[in-house]
C-alpha cells in the first residue's frame, strides 16, 4: 500500500495543536462503553490491522498495538478522524464521537503486553 503523507501530517499537526493547549474537541467526552467499543472495533474492521486484542500488526499490516493506548481520548480521536498512514479516516458520519469514545474504552480496558519475565523461555 502506498502511504499518503498528506493524512500523516494532518494527524501529526492534530497532535501538536492538541499539545499546546489548543484542543479542538471539548474537554467533557463522552464516557465509553467498552463492550459497544469492542463490537464496534470488529464490526469497522479495526481489528484487520491492529488485531482482536488490539495487540498490534504483523506482517502484511504493521499497524500498531493499541491495548492500553496510552492517548487520551482527544488525541486518539484525532487520530481516528485523520487517518494516519495506511489507515482509513473515519468522519464522524461513519464512527460518531460516542462511537470513538466507545472504542477508546475498549482498548483501555484490553490487559496489554505480558511482561518478558512471565515467559520463562526468555529469561536465562
Amino acid at each position: 500500500m502506498q502511504r499518503r503523507k498528506g493524512k500523516s501530517t494532518a494527524a501529526m499537526a492534530a497532535l501538536v495543536m492538541l499539545g499546546s493547549g489548543h484542543a479542538v474537541w471539548p474537554l467533557d467526552a463522552p464516557a465509553g462503553d467498552p463492550v459497544n467499543g469492542k463490537r464496534l472495533f470488529i464490526a469497522v474492521g479495526c481489528y484487520e490491522c491492529h488485531g482482536r486484542v488490539g495487540q498490534g500488526g504483523r506482517f502484511n499490516y504493521p499497524a500498531p498495538a493499541l491495548a492500553q493506548t496510552p492517548l487520551p481520548l482527544v488525541a486518539f480521536r484525532a487520530l481516528v478522524r485523520a487517518g494516519p498512514n495506511d489507515m482509513p479516516a473515519y468522519a464522524p458520519q461513519v464512527l460518531t464521537d460516542q462511537d470513538v469514545a466507545d472504542i477508546h474504552a475498549f482498548l483501555r480496558s484490553l490487559p496489554g503486553p505480558r511482561p518478558t519475565k512471565d515467559f520463562p523461555l526468555l529469561n536465562p
